[in-house]
């Protein structure tokens, strides 16, 4: 209407000399003019009237064209009120059909330009890029929210949510929230008879995603953190004041076919939905509920720095240094002697604070060298059927001091310091395919050679400790089937089948030791004893003499052969407001279960460990996203 009335006032003003002119010379006309010498001839029409039908002329051209300009503008008012509500019938599709309405913010610039999938992960955020560019292009209404603020010119994103998670399991694993999946308690112990519920606000998260550009080139920043950090022993029994942690905090930079990502990132590892983005929304880690995700899922999110090529619209090809972290957990039983020292040279896992050695969480190990993870992406398929496909490659290294030559030999003046150094990786593909319209299927597999931190949750082990003080890379693999659909606007179902596999690694020590006697020893036995990964008890021979020879022990229930979750869920958008956000309801249903590689012979004194360990889980959760 402003435009309207600005191009109506500009008219008349133009038009008012020539009305003011018309009218006086129609005075002229209409009044009795003085005697001249030419009045002489009275019905001569004067020069006034030949002129005033060229100036209606005019004044009514003037009037057609403004009213050919008000239909115009009118013509535009109405395309534009159509293309606001083809918008706002987007932004409500999008909206809906995203679980994640928060943490994975709009594709940035630096993904790749494709297809963005209905259905975004539920622990992370709905890839709200459509609203933020909708906030920008729609006029704002009075005392609506905005969906981002500008300080100078770079424009900011708040995100996050308020997340209420209540979490049933039939047995206690006390890791909170998150599933751990390598303490699933057997059936011999208290925690396998006791069921457990809690409620909780801790994945109540808290962001921002900053854009800006400088000339021909886009600038992203992502900062995302919980309230998953540590916290002391008692913290649940009075003031609940868990601790706020760093999930994200990059800076990527994108011109043209050229892409650089620096700071803690999801790492390159963590399956795809578009591209080789880091976007939340972009990646896959599943619907659940459970911060620890589905079993068998490879992730990390860790500093590093990667580099990305995108040839066209289609393809994307990166590289990625990232921050190394050798791992030997509780599952893995290192040789005695001096080589414990090697319980120091990796991460055990454990949990520990304090303290060194096998026993303890070591978190300063001395990595050689980052790891190296390259992966190719490609996106397509037909139209309004988003594809998928990415593959990874995992180059790793690791090095430790050894202080012997042979064990059992404990004496450390004949020894020479030496260090072994091996090298380890794996490969990982994963296929993101919508069948049918709004219904996707997600295949995920990874295998390794000394990747196993990779597969999260899992205490999965990296490599193990041979008797002469060498390491020995630990076999792996994991892989996820499943779908997710979007009913509608406000309903998302989804289901998967996960497993992880870890092969065993054992080395044995030969030794010879007296048999156990009161006063003196009547013979020797023959011992064999074993270490790594995966291993049962030993073996004891008489050799010599008469007496009774001990099994060696040394086994642990912690070594996971093989463990599986079957998983299905609903999230369900129960309101939503453009201006004042949303608030879902999000279920998961879950069964894990873990076998060991040996089980321990029933006992007097050792109830018998059962073949698997398991729990079923039930999560519910209430969460509130911001606008």
């Amino acid at each position: 209407m402003r435009v309207f009335a600005t191009v109506l006032l500009s008219i008349s003003l133009a038009a008012s000399p020539l009305l003011a002119a018309n009218a006086g010379e129609t005075g002229k006309e209409d009044t009795p003019a003085a005697a001249t010498s030419v009045s002489t001839l009275p019905n001569k029409p004067t020069a006034v009237k030949t002129e005033a039908p060229a100036i209606e002329s005019e004044v009514q051209d003037l009037r057609s064209l403004v009213e050919e300009q008000r239909a115009e503008l009118e013509a535009q008012r109405a395309a534009l009120k159509a293309q606001q509500l083809r918008m706002a019938a987007l932004e409500e599709k999008l909206g809906g059909t995203s679980s994640e309405s928060v943490t994975a913010p709009a594709a940035a610039p630096a993904s790749t330009p494709v297809a963005t999938p209905a259905s975004t992960e539920s622990a992370s955020p709905v890839a709200p890029a459509a609203k933020s560019t909708m906030a920008m292009m729609a006029p704002q209404k009075e005392q609506e929210s905005p969906l981002f603020f500008k300080i100078g010119g770079a424009e900011f994103y708040p995100l996050g949510f308020m997340d209420l998670t209540n979490v049933w399991r039939s047995n206690t694993v006390g890791t909170g929230i998150g599933t751990g999946f390598n303490s699933l308690p057997f059936a011999n112990s208290t925690a396998g008879h006791v069921s457990e519920d809690r409620f909780s606000a801790q994945n109540s998260r808290i962001g921002l995603r900053t854009h800006a550009k400088f000339g021909d080139a886009d600038v992203t920043g992502y900062l995302e953190a919980d309230f998953l950090g540590l916290t002391p022993p008692n913290v649940y029994d009075t003031s609940n004041s868990n601790t706020l942690r760093m999930r994200l905090y990059w800076v990527d930079y994108r011109k043209g076919m050229f892409e650089m990502l620096g700071g803690q990132s999801w790492s390159l590892m963590t399956p795809n939905r578009n591209g080789l983005s880091a976007m939340p929304g972009d990646l896959f880690y599943s619907q659940d509920v459970d911060t620890n995700y589905q079993l068998g899922l490879t992730w990390a999110r860790q500093a590093g720095v990667r580099f990305i090529l995108h040839p066209d619209t289609h393809f994307a090809i990166g590289l990625s240094v990232e921050n190394p972290q050798q791992t030997c957990p509780s599952g893995v039983i290192i040789p005695p002697g001096p080589a414990v020292n090697y319980g120091s040279q990796c991460d055990t896992n454990s949990g520990s604070l304090t303290g060194n050695g096998a026993s303890s969480n070591t978190g300063s190990v001395a990595n050689l060298h980052p790891d190296v993870i390259v992966k190719a992406a490609y996106d397509g398929g037909p139209e309004n059927h988003h594809v998928h496909f990415d593959i990874a490659g995992l180059f790793r290294s690791f090095k430790a001091v050894n202080l012997i030559t042979s064990l059992p030999n404990a004496n450390l003046t004949n020894v020479n310091t030496s260090t072994d150094t091996i090298h380890g990786g794996g490969v990982a593909g994963t296929a993101y395919i919508e069948l049918v319209k709004n219904f996707r299927f997600i295949g995920t597999a990874f295998y390794s050679s000394g990747g196993g931190r990779y597969i999260a949750s899992t205490a999965g082990p990296d490599f193990i400790v041979r008797p002469d003080g060498n390491l020995s890379e630990v076999k792996s693999g994991s892989g996820i089937a499943g779908f997710e659909y979007q009913v509608n606007p406000k309903t998302v179902i989804y289901g998967y089948y996960s497993g992880a596999y870890f092969a065993k690694d054992v080395n044995s020590i030969t030794s010879t030791v007296n048999t156990p006697a009161t006063g003196t020893p009547t013979g020797t036995c023959t011992d064999v004893t074993n270490y790594g990964y995966g291993f049962g008890p030993g073996s004891a021979t008489l050799a010599t003499g008469t007496g009774t020879c001990a099994i060696p022990g040394g086994f642990t229930g912690n070594a996971n052969r093989y463990m599986y979750e079957p998983t299905a869920g609903i999230h369900y958008t129960m309101w939503r407001n453009p201006s004042y956000g949303d608030l879902r309801l999000m279920t998961q249903f879950s069964y894990a279960s873990r076998a060991p590689w040996y089980v321990n012979t029933p006992s007097v004194a050792t109830p018998a460990i059962l073949p698997t360990a398991h729990t079923m889980m039930v999560f519910i959760d209430l969460r509130y996203d911001l606008p």
